[in-house]
């Protein structure tokens, strides 16, 4: 295996379930995506009311500040998995990916070799996809070969939260921003694979570098970013 094998699929036009969202409310009356109310009364992101999966995703996990490297390396990973895919899959899939790849350490997953990526096209409990599962073991050593903390690096490109009015509905949500371009670029050149600026902005919105709660999403408050 090698970095040359794995093909970059950041590009992809929309990522994360901001990205799922979108595609359901485009047939919505009125259009927009604007906070659904929920059976217990709350108001949430129309995203967060979809499935059970999304709605303890959206309340207890989606927006919250993640500093560590593992659970950056986490997340980074599972954009990658999600591409071409709904974000709903990769959840479902969630506690599976986390066994096959030792939890996300990135010590671990760094000495993977050719047998370790056949097993894990066989493995059902994830999205068996070699390019992915490459770029997944190519991203764990470049992680190791960083001259400081990922999560140094990672929020390193915080936007400015002062210049960010809190978005209304789904139509003021951006697929990506100037910083998560710049993200997707020193990733890159630090060696990282599958990362492009719509899945860097989809992490930021995932771990709290933002905060792209609806304004009248009862959970934004409790948000980071």
């Amino acid at each position: 295996m090698t970095t040359e094998a794995v093909v970059d699929a950041g590009a992809v036009a929309e990522a994360g379930p901001v990205g799922d969202a979108r595609v359901q409310a485009a047939g919505d009356e009125p259009p927009g995506g604007g906070p659904r109310v929920g059976p217990d009364g709350l108001a949430r992101c129309p995203w967060g009311t979809s499935a059970p999966d999304y709605v303890a995703y959206h309340d207890d996990e989606w927006g919250r500040p993640v500093r560590d490297t593992v659970g950056l390396y986490e997340r980074l990973s599972l954009e990658a998995f999600q591409s071409g895919l709904s974000w709903l899959t990769i959840l479902r899939k969630r506690a599976g990916f986390r066994r096959a790849f030792a939890g996300f350490d990135p010590e671990a997953v760094a000495v993977f070799g050719e047998a370790d990526v056949e097993r894990l096209l066989l493995d059902a409990s994830i999205v068996r996809n070699r390019r992915k599962i490459e770029a997944t073991i190519v991203n764990a050593r470049a992680i190791l070969a960083l001259d400081r903390p990922l999560e140094e690096l990672i929020w390193s490109f915080q936007p400015d939260a002062a210049a960010r009015p809190a978005p209304r509905t789904l139509t003021d949500v951006p697929a990506k921003v100037p910083e998560s371009i710049a993200l997707a670029k020193a990733l890159r050149r630090a060696g990282l694979v599958f990362v492009g600026p719509t899945t860097g902005y989809a992490l930021m919105q995932a771990c709290g570098l933002v905060n792209d709660h609806l304004a009248d999403c009862f959970a934004r408050d409790a948000a980071g970013g």
